[in-house]
């Protein structure tokens, strides 16, 4: 429960901030986004990886630094959290979006690639800094995560409208940001760069996979085990 409370918790202030700052009209959103990511990182990455994203969940799995049995308690606190998130900040701001996005035709086309590649880029940055043996206690990793979403949305923001995770398309939807007519697109595509990212992490990095004799093999029979290497103990991985 203290991982899930922790997911909650993050996803919600990461969700919070971008309503705010977005139905706010600050042009420094992306850098609220990235700053408020980073350190809802740094707070709870020791506890639960700090994934605050469905699709980084779904990578962290692929990559085996969490157990499947986890997965929905994690996917139901940060869709819950994105929710409950959307709404406060909703009345908070007190004022609607001018039109909820909606794409169709190229655009939604567009939209589907730019949400897939930047997503794919967020996951694959989390399993290299946050789940490497070879960064192994590093303290960069929460910059890396939140500079990663902070360039996303300002690259393909105009585009897709910048989510990158599943659980924030449930929020802004709430929140009259985007069409729930979209809420496929995103997670879609979402999910998809977060697979893509746990299969690229394996196939780049066998040694973390590599097997070795096990006792009975070297002493002339049995069968050979898997072993990873060296990694975090307690941080499955980090992120948006």
């Amino acid at each position: 429960m203290r991982r899930y409370a922790t997911e909650f918790i993050g996803t919600f202030f990461l969700v919070f901030t971008i309503v705010t700052t977005v139905l706010g009209g600050s042009s420094l959103a992306p850098l609220a986004i990235g700053v408020t990511l980073t350190a809802m990182i740094f707070a709870g990455g020791h506890i639960s990886g700090a994934h605050y994203n469905p699709a980084v969940t779904l990578a962290v799995w692929i990559r085996g630094k969490i157990d499947f049995r986890d997965v929905p308690g994690y996917l139901a606190a940060q869709v819950g959290g994105a929710v409950l998130a959307g709404w406060v900040a909703h009345f908070v701001v007190g004022k609607d979006a001018s039109a909820a996005l909606s794409l169709s035709g190229d655009a939604l086309g567009k939209a589907i690639i730019a949400e897939a590649l930047v997503t794919f880029a967020l996951a694959y940055v989390v399993l290299n800094v946050a789940t490497s043996p070879d960064h192994e206690g590093n303290s960069f990793y929460g910059i890396a995560i939140g500079f990663t979403v902070m360039a996303g949305a300002i690259a393909v923001g105009g585009i897709s409208g910048g989510v990158f995770n599943p659980a924030v398309a449930f929020g802004v939807s709430t929140a009259g940001m985007v069409s729930w007519s979209m809420l496929w697109v995103y997670l879609l595509a979402n999910l998809a760069g977060g697979a893509l990212a746990g299969i690229a992490f394996r196939v780049l990095n066998p040694e973390v996979y590599q097997t070795v004799p096990s006792i009975e093999a070297v002493a002339g029979g049995g069968s050979r085990v898997p072993v990873q290497r060296a990694a975090p103990a307690e941080v499955e991985s980090v992120t948006h």
